[in-house]
């Protein structure tokens, strides 16, 4: 699958599965509920710790494509030069990637 994301050949479920594998490398790194983590339309994990959040938007949300986040978690892409939407506190993400 790697091969494929690489080679600009990745089918929309090799997107898919990298994405929830990488985010769930994200929520085992950084346990908690006060992060919304959201790469459309594949999956969305709650993240850091901090304050819990139980209903609506939480207080802290990223959002980015599947090609930004699996670059972001493979250290093929730095936080800082990323295009994502990120609001509230703790939503950089910075000090937990790269993930692989």
């Amino acid at each position: 699958m790697c091969e494929r994301i690489d080679a600009g050949t990745a089918d929309r479920s090799d997107l898919k599965a990298a994405t929830k594998h990488l985010l769930a490398l994200l929520v085992q790194r950084a346990p908690g509920t006060s992060v919304e983590v959201r790469v459309p339309p594949f999956a969305a994990v709650q993240c850091i710790a901090g304050a819990r959040h139980t209903r609506g938007t939480p207080p802290a949300v990223v959002e980015m494509d599947a090609g930004t986040w699996i670059a972001l978690a493979r250290g093929q892409l730095e936080w800082s030069e990323a295009q994502v939407r990120a609001s509230g506190e703790r939503s950089d993400l910075s000090p937990y990637l790269p993930l692989a």
